[in-house]
């Protein structure tokens, strides 16, 4: 049986990869899903880990025809990436959505899944950076690209992905806001562009001069997702900040504090681009100011 054709757009190279991993009758079944994910638009992310994960069982398969699986095989493979794989409680939550597309989406057996439980997802707090070192990762960030990237990563609440994906059209310097196009959720959404970066990013425009996005590589292409967090990781080293956090923690402490500035937590959900009021309260649990200010009833007496 010949290798089929890797038919999708982006990432080819990845797709084809995948493909020669597993037996050559499933391979079919692995094009499938990634087909039925395009159709349906999923994003560049989801359609990469679905089909990763979705190749981590065809690969355990072997020569079985995935097609041939029942609600029992299914479990007893999902036990076997709990208790010998060790998976985490994310990871394996990536790889039941993975296979349940394929058979409710790709097959159609919506009921397949009724009698496979999910592992319980632990409650993680995100982690925030305080002002001061924030500030001082700024001042040992001296190259005015990395800067200007890293400020309106924490200025404007961005993810990563967001900040790579900024083109210079985006930015409403009159209004003084920021178009973020298609964001998590394929959602657009506005926000506020900092009065205090705007000669920064005058004078940084005028240095770079970049033709399409905000921020581009070495070749005048887009800045990559990896070469982001190498700048921001760079940054706490050099400010002597020995916390282990990602980039992502700008957007964290960006929410924080304007929650501890009295922000109303409705305003708050918008300019983070959240679709659902609980992923933006996660910030009053780390909020130390709005914690400070809880009176003990001892205090009444």
């Amino acid at each position: 049986m010949k290798t089929p054709p890797v038919t999708y757009e982006f990432g080819a190279h990845k797709g084809k990869a995948a493909l020669l991993q597993v037996h050559p009758v499933n391979q079919a079944a692995l094009l499938r899903l990634v087909e039925t994910l395009q159709l349906k638009s999923y994003s560049r992310n989801t359609i990469n880990t679905y089909r990763n994960e979705f190749t981590q069982l065809l690969q355990v398969l072997k020569d079985k025809n995935v097609d041939e699986l029942d609600a029992e095989r299914l479990r007893s493979y999902f036990l076997y990436c709990t208790n010998q794989l060790k998976l985490s409680e994310n990871t394996l939550h990536s790889r039941i959505n993975a296979v349940k597309f394929y058979f409710e989406q790709v097959l159609k057996r919506e009921k397949l899944f009724f009698e496979i439980p999910r592992p319980k997802k632990p409650s993680i707090l995100p982690k925030v950076i305080n002002a001061q070192d924030i500030k001082r990762l700024f001042e040992a960030t001296t190259n005015l690209k990395h800067n200007t990237m890293l400020k309106l990563c924490y200025g404007m609440g961005l993810r990563v992905s967001e900040i790579v994906n900024l083109k210079i059209t985006d930015i409403d310097s009159k209004n003084m806001q920021v178009f973020i196009e298609r964001a998590k959720g394929k959602k657009d959404r506005y926000v506020n562009l900092p009065e205090s970066i705007l000669l920064q990013l005058r004078n940084y425009y005028l240095a770079y001069k970049p033709k399409k996005y905000l921020f581009e590589g070495q070749y005048g292409d887009q800045y990559s997702i990896r070469s982001a967090q190498k700048v921001f990781t760079d940054a706490l080293r050099k400010a002597k900040i020995n916390k282990k956090v990602g980039i992502h923690g700008l957007r964290h402490s960006f929410a924080t504090h304007l929650l501890e500035a009295g922000t109303d937590i409705s305003f708050i959900q918008e300019l983070l681009g959240h679709n659902d009021l609980k992923t933006t309260l996660r910030y009053t649990h780390v909020s130390k100011q709005t914690i400070k200010n809880i009176q003990s009833p001892l205090d009444k007496l």
